[in-house]
């Protein structure tokens, strides 16, 4: 399918423009970043707990951050409501806890701050302990110690079970909220008795914790230089193969418009306050490979035009190249652009950082095939026009013979 019947823009005419854009953007994103004090990092590559909290009742960010200050947690810990568009009314948020102190014990700490914080304002009061965020075990442990079903020895297998089957009929079947602990006697082997002993010990609070992930400080440091290593490792290898299968010039050009991408994604996740998380690191790879194809393909049709083009300058050739392959560059950009797009908008907070990140790249790498990778190929052969011309001698008053074997040096040049 060809969208345009032959067009001929000129691309390279058009360089400095799209250098000052790349500037611009490159600027903003530098502001930002040191405005900031740096990227901002997820809790993959810093140490520190991650909590996510749903909530039996809508609730505001404001509020959270008011029960975490009360103890102490409102410098060192960020809120995050997630957006859900298949469920818009899910009262549920993430809680980033950097970790203060070293060892495995600051890191259960952390947890252990998050649920004292949320306990003193969305917790079931009473000094009970609140049945939504009680584990499998510690219930099984609760109901052998006072055996309301009076088993005796033989209890330890049965309350494991038991317990098993109620969390799970408040985790699957509830959302991990349960409201009344009276909803219980649904479940198979929940006794009048059972209920009341939980009754005596237990309420139900406003919130439950969904998941808690934790990260230790030198894992999240490892994480970071293997980030950036592997990052290194693919542009060098991409660099290494173009200069093998073209010319060393197109794989430096190649590879710099790739750093270029990746300078300006980074720049927007700043000035966007999203975080640097591993899921970001893989849509930056994905990112790399993507934007070094569409390059790839170009240059391709630049070596196949260079061979039946002689006689023409270097810049038309390159103008020519884009042109032809620019139907191409619109159909598969533009159809992965929107599937990208469809993921941002729809793929809730978990993946909208990894899919802005492809939204941004898959715009700023094909843009930087044709404006940014292309024109620094056209400006070395400029160069090396202008250093072989100088070399002949003309710059002191010797004029060449005749424009034929002037004009193929510059050819050559180009075909170089």
């Amino acid at each position: 399918m060809e969208l345009f019947k032959q067009p001929n823009l000129d691309w390279m005419g058009k360089a400095k423009y799209f250098y000052a854009l790349s500037g611009i953007l490159l600027l903003i994103g530098a502001i930002s970043v040191v405005s900031k004090g740096g990227l901002r990092y997820g809790i993959d590559f810093k140490a520190g707990t991650v909590a996510d909290v749903r909530f039996a009742q809508s609730v505001q960010i404001e509020d959270i951050r008011r029960s975490l200050a009360s103890q102490g947690l409102g410098d060192n810990s960020q809120i995050q409501k997630i957006n859900d568009p298949v469920n818009p009314n899910l009262n549920e948020f993430v809680i980033e806890l950097e970790q203060k102190g070293q060892g495995d014990e600051a890191l259960d700490a952390g947890k252990a701050a998050i649920l004292k914080a949320l306990n003193s304002s969305f917790g079931p009061g009473e000094a009970k302990q609140d049945f939504n965020n009680i584990s499998p075990a510690a219930l099984a442990e609760f109901l052998s110690k006072h055996d309301p079903l009076a088993l005796g020895t033989s209890a330890g297998d049965r309350y494991t079970q038991l317990s098993r089957r109620m969390t799970e009929f408040r985790d699957k079947d509830n959302n991990g909220l349960l409201t009344n602990l009276d909803q219980l006697q649904s479940v198979s082997g929940v006794t009048s008795g059972v209920l009341s002993t939980l009754k005596s010990d237990f309420g139900i609070g406003q919130f439950a914790l969904r998941n808690v992930e934790i990260v230790g400080p030198r894992v999240g440091a490892q994480l970071r230089r293997q980030a950036i290593y592997v990052t290194l490792y693919a542009l060098a290898g991409m660099l290494v193969y173009i200069a093998f299968r073209f010319q060393w010039v197109y794989g430096a050009a190649a590879v710099l418009a790739v750093f270029h991408d990746v300078l300006i994604t980074l720049g927007l996740f700043s000035l966007f306050n999203f975080e640097i998380s591993l899921t970001v690191i893989a849509a930056l790879l994905t990112l790399v490979g993507y934007s070094m194809n569409d390059t790839i393909v170009i240059f391709d049709r630049i070596r196949e035009n260079n061979r039946l083009m002689r006689r023409e300058p270097f810049p038309v050739i390159v103008n020519r190249s884009i042109n032809q392959t620019l139907s191409r560059t619109i159909l598969t950009s533009g159809l992965t652009f929107l599937t990208v797009l469809v993921l941002f908008l729809m793929g809730g907070q978990v993946l909208r950082a990894f899919s802005f990140a492809l939204v941004v790249g898959i715009i700023i790498g094909t843009y930087s095939s044709f404006g940014i990778a292309a024109p620094l190929v056209v400006a070395w052969n400029h160069w090396r026009g202008q250093h072989a011309t100088a070399g002949t001698g003309t710059a002191a008053g010797n004029k060449p013979r005749s424009s034929e074997p002037q004009q193929g040096r510059l050819a050559a040049a180009g075909r170089r």
